[in-house]
């Protein structure tokens, strides 16, 4: 998400590139001087107050002396608020003599950022005419703040919720209450106890390298007997599930759920006639007293 970003550094200073000749000779851009947004648009990932983010700007060429630029926001096309969503360290970036990248600082203010709503500014380099390059807008960049909360395996322990189009279509239900717990072996990884059927457990995990992509993994293994969600046997007997690769499954750490595609089908069956279908879930995890509610009402 964050990362949707027309050109990279290397992409938009693509003329600034080394090549290496069969003789190891090196051949250095040599044009004209632009100074530019290294990215059209940045996607923070804001946990907390104190973290400061780096805006790249980066420059063609390398000077011998300081190069200092403005920068504004675009008040038209921001609906970030200075003070109340971010801070700017400076209003100012320096190049500094030898290098070709200078640095924007900016804060996000965590409190006041809500999981429904990613305010965003734009930012506008005020330079002189002439190191605006033409082939490349990045005199203007957007940047996006999301609110990130830490993530906690234990906020994905206990009573849970869950709506599957799969427990309509087989059931009669959408809805199931199960209890889940943390595996004690596998990291990052929870089990779903009595998932669809009583007697039936399975196992995700959870992704945590990139707190912006929050995605949840679910290996291919068995969920119930054919016999027990469909009256007969299929196959080898065993309804298997798995999370298909063509579709985005995710959790949110803030408000303690999971999004997920299920793909189910039944190993020793025909190719063609193996998969029962796929489907969508959303497990929402709830307190013990939201549970007990739901058990007296017949959950």
């Amino acid at each position: 998400m964050n990362k949707n970003i027309l050109l990279s550094i290397a992409a938009s200073l693509v003329l600034l590139a080394t090549f290496t000749s069969c003789d190891e000779e090196r051949t250095l851009y040599a044009g004209p001087e632009y100074i530019m947004f290294a990215d059209t648009l940045t996607v923070l990932g804001v946990e907390n107050s104190d973290e400061v983010f780096d805006i790249a700007i980066a420059a063609t060429t390398i000077s011998d002396k300081d190069r200092t630029i403005a920068v504004e926001i675009v008040d038209k096309h921001s609906n970030a608020i200075e003070g109340i969503h971010y801070t700017l360290e400076s209003n100012t970036v320096t190049i500094k003599a030898g290098e070709m990248v200078g640095n924007l600082r900016m804060k996000g203010i965590a409190e006041n950022l809500t999981v429904d709503y990613d305010p965003e500014v734009m930012l506008h380099l005020i330079a002189d005419e002439k190191y605006h390059w033409d082939l490349y807008n990045g005199d203007t960049t957007r940047v996006v703040l999301r609110k990130i909360c830490p993530f906690d395996i234990n906020a994905f322990s206990g009573y849970a919720m869950i709506t599957s189009t799969f427990l309509y279509n087989y059931t009669g239900s959408y809805n199931r209450l199960i209890k889940t717990e943390v595996d004690p072996t596998e990291e990052n990884t929870i089990i779903l106890r009595n998932f669809y059927y009583d007697g039936y457990d399975v196992k995700l995990r959870f992704t945590t390298d990139d707190p912006l992509n929050p995605l949840i993994e679910m290996d291919d293994q068995p969920l119930v007997s054919t016999g027990e969600a469909f009256g007969t046997i299929y196959g080898d007997g065993m309804l298997h599930i798995y999370q298909p690769t063509n579709y985005i499954s995710y959790y949110s750490s803030c408000e303690k759920f999971i999004y997920q595609y299920i793909t189910l089908w039944v190993p020793g069956m025909a190719a063609g006639t193996n998969t029962v279908g796929t489907f969508i879930q959303a497990i929402e995890w709830i307190s013990d007293d939201e549970a007990r509610i739901l058990m007296n009402q017949g959950f």
